[in-house]
Order: C-alpha cells, then sequence, then structure tokens
C-alpha cells in the first residue's frame, strides 16, 4: 500500500513536469520562433535564401518528430529590409509568444529593435549580420553565428594594398546603421596604413540609384572602390561604371550575396567578396556534406552561401536546445549555448559566456576576371 501511493505522485510529477515549467514560445508539441527579414524588395533574395535554408533543416528535424516530441515553427514575416516595418513585426511575433527571434537580416533592421531586444530580454539568434553591436559588449540573449565586419573589413584591406598595393581607394557607403557600423573599421584600418579614403560616397538604403556616386568616381583617381550595401546597386554601378570606362576593382562584404551579385554583373568585372561562409560545394565541414544532400533532396540543385547560413542557424538552434532535454527554458538554452561547441571536423563553431559569435572564418571569393588577374 505505501509502494502505491508514493508510485502515484511520482507518476503524476513526471507527467506534469513539461507543463510546470512551460515556457513562452513552448508546448508539449510546439517550438515556436519568430522571424522577420527582407521577403520582397531590392534585398529580397537574401531574407528569401536564409529563410529556404533554414526551413529544409527544420522540415526534416519535424519529419524525425521534432525536438524532444516538439515541431519547430518558423513565424516568418516580410519588412522588406525596412527598420519601421522590422519593429512593427517585432512587436507582432512577440506578441504571438515566440519563444526566441531567428534570422533576422541586416543592421539597420536589427538596430531599430535593440531597445525592444532589452526591454523584452527576448532571445535574438543568429541574425545575418557582422554588426559590432551586436557583439560587444556581450550581451546574454544575443547570439550570432557568422564573423564580424570588423574582421571583414581587415581582411578586405590586407587584400587591397598588401597584397594588390592599392592606396587609392574609394569607400560607397549605404546611409544607414549598416553602412556606419562597417565605414568605421575601414576607416581604423585604413588609418593603420597611413591612408584615408580618396572620396566617401553614399547612397540611399533600397535604391539603385547610384548615378551621383559613379559621377563622384570619375572625378577621382581611384585604384579600388569598397562598396557596403546590397547586391542590386552595387551590380547597377559595376555594369554602369563599366560602360562609361570606368573600371576599378571593387571589394564588398558578405552581406551582398556573392551569387546574387555575379549572376547580375553584365561585364568583365574585378570584384573581391569577403565571405563568412564557406562555397558550399567546396566545404569539407561534416554537416556541408548534410546541406547538399538535404538541399538536393529540396529540390534546390545550386546552393549558395547563404542558403548555408541559414541551414546552420537552424542546425545549431536544433543541437543547443537539444541539449535541454525535455526541460527547454530560456535560462537553459542560454547555459547550454554558452558552452556550446562541436569538432573542427562537424563544423568549427565554438561559444562562450565571453563570446557569443560561434564562427571566426573568413574566406574571399574572386569573380572571374579577378581570378584571372591573379594568375
Amino acid at each position: 500500500m505505501i509502494k502505491s501511493v508514493l508510485f502515484i505522485p511520482f507518476q503524476f510529477i513526471l507527467f506534469f513536469i513539461p507543463y510546470c515549467f512551460a515556457e513562452q514560445g513552448v508546448s508539449s508539441t510546439k517550438i515556436k520562433l519568430g522571424m522577420s527579414n527582407a521577403l520582397t524588395g531590392p534585398a529580397s533574395q537574401l531574407g528569401n535564401e536564409l529563410k529556404a535554408g533554414s526551413m529544409v533543416y527544420f522540415n526534416k528535424i519535424n519529419q524525425k518528430g521534432g525536438i524532444h516530441g516538439r515541431k519547430v515553427e518558423l513565424i516568418s514575416l516580410d519588412d522588406g529590409y525596412e527598420p519601421v516595418k522590422t519593429i512593427a513585426n517585432t512587436h507582432q511575433l512577440i506578441a504571438k509568444q515566440v519563444f526566441a527571434l531567428f534570422g533576422y537580416v541586416g543592421t539597420p533592421t536589427s538596430h531599430a529593435i535593440l531597445s525592444i531586444l532589452k526591454q523584452k530580454n527576448i532571445l535574438f539568434l543568429m541574425p545575418f549580420t557582422g554588426a559590432d553591436f551586436l557583439r560587444t559588449p556581450v550581451k546574454s540573449n544575443i547570439f550570432n553565428l557568422r564573423a564580424s565586419y570588423q574582421q571583414e573589413a581587415k581582411l578586405q584591406l590586407e587584400y587591397l594594398i598588401k597584397q594588390k598595393g592599392y592606396k587609392n581607394i574609394a569607400l560607397v557607403i549605404q546611409a544607414d546603421e549598416f553602412g556606419l557600423a562597417a565605414e568605421k573599421f575601414f576607416l581604423r584600418y585604413l588609418k593603420d596604413y597611413k591612408l584615408s579614403p580618396v572620396v566617401t560616397s553614399r547612397y540611399r538604403r533600397n535604391s539603385d540609384d547610384i548615378s551621383k556616386v559613379l559621377s563622384t568616381i570619375k572625378q577621382q583617381s581611384v585604384d579600388a572602390v569598397i562598396f557596403v550595401g546590397t547586391y542590386q546597386p552595387l551590380a547597377k554601378l559595376i555594369n554602369s561604371g563599366h560602360e562609361q570606362g570606368v573600371t576599378p576593382f571593387y571589394t564588398t562584404l558578405s552581406f551582398i550575396s556573392s551569387s546574387d551579385l555575379y549572376s547580375r554583373l553584365k561585364h568583365k568585372s574585378r570584384v573581391m567578396v569577403s565571405e563568412v561562409m564557406p562555397e558550399p560545394a567546396n566545404c569539407s565541414w561534416k554537416v556541408c556534406y548534410q546541406f547538399m544532400a538535404d538541399m538536393k533532396k529540396a529540390g534546390i540543385a545550386h546552393p549558395n552561401r547563404v542558403q548555408l547560413e541559414g541551414y546552420l542557424n537552424a542546425f545549431i538552434f536544433t543541437q543547443v536546445a537539444k541539449k535541454c532535454q525535455v526541460m527547454l527554458t530560456k535560462t537553459c538554452f542560454i547555459q547550454e549555448f554558452e558552452r556550446f561547441s562541436l569538432k573542427k571536423e562537424i563544423l568549427p563553431v565554438r561559444y562562450s559566456s565571453e563570446s557569443h559569435q560561434g564562427l571566426q572564418q573568413l574566406y574571399m571569393s574572386l569573380s572571374q576576371s579577378a581570378l584571372l588577374e591573379e594568375n
């Protein structure tokens, strides 16, 4: 009799553990994540490709029963790469009781919701930006995957100055927080070489009107142009410049999406993109083999770096969430994230309480004309 009295309450407690410790966005069958990014507009390729990569992985996990029986629901809203819409979407996602904000795209959009992130203390996971304000100082609720714009800026200038020997360098900057976040590092590292931009020109976000930019560059003797912005205006600048006899060497940040940029170039142009993801087809990480196979099953024949980043975002979220077992809470998730790492051959990712950026790797992709110049 005593044995049964003790056993029944234990069964009762075991059954109700998931409900006693219920966390926002987590039920016995579901984990809700919220995503706001550009699904329409000039930067829509970035949002759609990042989302596609994440969904391929989450769909696979859900088909296998989810994370400890919980399927991942990704609620995706379109902000068109406009901060005002990002703010509205973020409030809407929080109202929907999501566990975390996941896979946002852009520096100005992320900057616009900083006060919300602080006030609500909601998890903000693996945004598609290298902005330093999301990295230093470390914030307990923000985790990044990709290398920073500071790291990319240093790589670009080492390449342009040390390897190519260029000194007359122009800056073309998107006139918003993205431009400011990257520009300060280019200026810092130019100063290390005792250089400054021969000209700095700015253009408006979500616009491809670069006529004034091109006119300004034409008036200077420019060896190279460092471009901070999105793929459409850069493609137009390169194409229009070529048609007007302006053919400097161009470098740009990983945010550009090199595959989307190169597909829009009409002429032989010299371009280097600093990358934070390897070329998927040439990647030797075990997770890359998995990515290529899963994308093929999903009907995506030629996956790119942006899709890989989205896939890795989902992969890492899943691995960290699994470590909390059935007790997925924000506290447990943060604790597990801050000690999460994998073997280098799988994915060389490492987090700690001192660093919420998982990857440090940098790569370069060169246009065909730039490659020929190297050889």
